[in-house]
């Protein structure tokens, strides 16, 4: 028996998750922030599958408790925020892997069945590093509250600077 417990507050996401992972054979359970997911955490769930940023909490704390109410369940981080850091805390906190959204059902479900290859395979299309580079500045910078000196500060980089980078559009991938 699949039985997999999807958390993410995004509720149109988790709806369209929660159909597709039934269809491919899993007995779902879902939860939409971290409250409503710790009173759900005692079900026997094989696999999760957890949003890392909720609004009422994080998603790593949820991986810890999964893992210590069950050592043997498949959890999988899923995250509109991925970078290196947060990637490398979801495995140290218990997730046997890490995915960006929009993320296919088909690799999650991968993702969840199938972890017997040491790594993935590459993208067809990765992003160029400008582009990394961009999405994360403008993540960060949102993060910030648009503030652009406290960005540039966290950053370490100069305001004007910046304040370039930020005036232009997006580099192609």
């Amino acid at each position: 028996m699949r039985k997999l417990f999807i958390v993410d507050d995004d509720e149109i996401l988790r709806g369209q998750l929660v159909r597709s992972m039934e269809r491919r054979g899993f007995d779902v359970a879902s939860a939409g922030g971290f409250q409503e997911a710790l009173a759900k955490v005692k079900g026997p769930f094989t696999h999760a599958l957890i949003d890392m940023r909720l609004e009422d909490g994080n998603g790593l704390e949820l991986v810890t408790l999964l893992r210590q109410k069950n050592s043997d369940i498949r959890v999988v981080m899923l995250t509109g925020y991925g970078n290196i850091a947060t990637s490398v805390a979801a495995i140290k906190a218990g997730a046997i892997d890490y995915l960006t959204k929009p993320a296919d059902p088909d690799a999650i479900e991968k993702a969840l069945l199938d972890h017997k290859e040491p790594l993935p395979p590459p993208p067809e299309d990765p992003m160029s590093a400008d582009r990394v580079r961009w999405e994360h500045i403008q993540r960060v910078y949102e993060q910030c509250g648009r503030n652009v000196s406290e960005t540039a500060r966290r950053l370490k980089m100069h305001r004007r600077t910046l304040q370039r980078i930020l005036q232009k559009h997006a580099p192609h991938n």
